[in-house]
């Protein structure tokens, strides 16, 4: 199976000043978001990456620029049900500001019925995100193996739902999920269930990452570790 790593976008001027972006045009990482970027582009070196997966938006291709500076022949792609939620008439609004809006609690109590004022369904933004996760893993596996790892570049509320569903939780508990600008989230698909490897890693060591020979095993691939198993080392 192969590895999908969930990262998201760096820093923006948006980020740091409180301002929900959306689909605003010029968001850009900030100072900060492309040091950001570097230092993750530093801990993927040992990772070899079959493809880049980004949402559209200037921040997440950024991101992905940053990278594949080093590495021009892997081949990268954007895709747009990976773009942000389309907020409507939150866009471009304080955040402290809308944490007054009515809608506001229903987005955080009750996201699986939220829908943003002239703007998307949080259900919607979290099915067209799975969806294209999934049906990228599945192309990446048919086309270089079940070892082979790739990127998707996206943004904190996609990348939450994402990790939701992988872990069988229902959307309404997705808040519970924290994602960090250029973040790491890690999730393989097998034919019964995804594995989460890791959520929100801003730190540690990706090489072990690296696709690596498997031992022969008895059991299959879909099959987890009882006990928890020796980890990735």
């Amino acid at each position: 199976m192969p590895t999908v790593l969930l990262v998201r976008h760096g820093r923006t001027t948006a980020n740091a000043s409180g301002v929900l972006a959306g689909w605003m045009p010029e968001v850009h990482l900030d100072d900060t978001g492309a040091e950001q970027a570097s230092a993750l582009a530093a801990r993927l070196a040992a990772v070899p990456l079959a493809t880049v997966v980004s949402s559209p938006l200037p921040r997440c291709v950024e991101t992905a620029d940053v990278l594949l500076a080093t590495r021009p022949d892997v081949p990268r792609c954007t895709d747009e049900r990976l773009a942000e939620a389309r907020y409507g008439d939150w866009t471009g609004r304080p955040l402290r500001e809308l944490a007054r809006d009515k809608a506001w609690r229903v987005v955080q109590d009750h996201p699986s019925a939220a829908v943003f004022p002239g703007g998307e369904a949080m259900a919607g933004v979290a099915a067209r995100a799975v969806a294209s996760v999934r049906e990228h893993d599945r192309m990446v596996g048919e086309e270089h193996g079940d070892g082979a790892v790739w990127v998707a570049v996206s943004h904190g509320d996609v990348i939450k739902a994402v990790l939701a569903d992988a872990l069988g939780l229902h959307l309404d508990h997705f808040q519970r999920i924290v994602v960090d600008p250029c973040s790491v989230s890690v999730i393989r698909y097998s034919p019964l269930r995804p594995f989460v490897v890791r959520m929100n890693d801003t730190a540690a060591s990706l090489a072990g990452l690296a696709p690596r020979r498997r031992r022969r095993r008895a059991r299959r691939s879909s099959d987890a570790d009882v006990g928890g198993g020796a980890g990735s080392s």
